[in-house]
């Protein structure tokens, strides 16, 4: 209960913008989730599937086989990849909503500057405070979000590597 509680004063601190941010972190995450769990439960079986149609050929040297075999390799790299632009996407779109966000905070800020005057110091700290939290909060998710694209992109690319090597010319 007290996270839900703390959640929400951050979200009120920080502006409209911090909501958004948090929604496309849910997506990102669950993205994510979702690769890791493609690779852990559907895509042994997709493998075998691949790896049974190659071997069920009986001719393996052929032009026409060796077009079958780019074929089966595409097919396996385009189902890996299949969310990992859209994960980039969200990545890259975090940072510049927390700028967005900290750009209205200081609209906001320079707004009751000038309807209250600068005599209050204390004031105009927590608004500058307010003003960077959609920032804090889009470069958080952000690096959190690049780091796991990177170990997804690299496992599309040794699990590519691997097909590749399993599905061999005889």
């Amino acid at each position: 209960m007290v996270f839900f509680e703390t959640l929400s004063d951050f979200i009120a601190q920080g502006g409209p913008v911090v909501s958004v941010i948090l929604l496309l972190a849910l997506a990102l995450w669950t993205l994510v989730a979702e690769r890791y769990l493609f690779f852990r439960w559907i895509y042994p079986e997709l493998r075998r599937q691949w790896l049974a149609h190659w071997r069920q050929r009986h001719d393996k040297r052929s032009w026409y086989a060796q077009r079958i075999r780019e074929a089966l390799i595409s097919q396996a790299r385009q189902r890996l990849e299949k969310t990992l632009p859209l994960i980039k996407a969200l990545v890259s779109l975090n940072p510049l909503l927390g700028l967005l966000g900290t750009v209205t905070g200081m609209i906001h800020m320079f707004d009751a500057m000038a309807v209250f005057g600068t005599g209050n110091p204390r004031a105009m700290a927590t608004h500058i405070s307010h003003a960077t939290l959609p920032t804090l909060a889009g470069m958080t998710i952000a690096i959190a979000g690049l780091y796991f694209s990177q170990r997804l992109e690299q496992r599309v690319e040794a699990e590519t590597r691997q097909l590749s090597d399993s599905l061999h010319f005889d």
